[in-house]
């Protein structure tokens, strides 16, 4: 069973960087779209952004277009969200999610997440 674990985020300030990683266990990541989706306190969830099985398509929230990039190596079965250009809208917990089924694409990943396997979360808090 597939099992996922976020890792990477903390406390930065406003304009800096953090990079997270996803680290799949117990099945093969590469099978499955990947997201990242986020929540703040009292908001709800939000897709971050996406990717596709093999990496070659990419789906980003307006919000954070031109400033996060998603990448993945399949081979150590990971997922990444580079974040720049942090802003204090930008706190929230973030989450990775894999799909049960490898034939969801990345932009239905992003759109309705249901069915699909989840990390625990990490925290990531922009603030001076």
């Amino acid at each position: 069973q597939l099992q996922l674990v976020e890792s990477g985020g903390g406390l930065v300030q406003p304009g800096g960087s953090l990079r997270l990683s996803c680290a799949a266990s117990g099945g093969t990541l590469g099978y499955f779209a990947v997201g990242w989706f986020r929540q703040a306190p009292g908001k709800e969830r939000e897709g971050v952004s996406c990717i596709s099985r093999s990496g070659s398509s990419t789906k980003y929230a307006d919000s954070v277009k031109g400033r996060f990039t998603i990448s993945r190596d399949n081979g150590p079965n990971m997922v990444y969200l580079q974040m720049n250009s942090l802003k204090p809208e930008d706190t929230a917990l973030y989450y990775c999610a894999a799909a049960w089924d490898p034939f969801t694409t990345h932009q239905d990943m992003c759109d309705t997440p249901t069915r699909a396997t989840w990390g625990q979360g990490t925290q990531v808090t922009v603030s001076s």
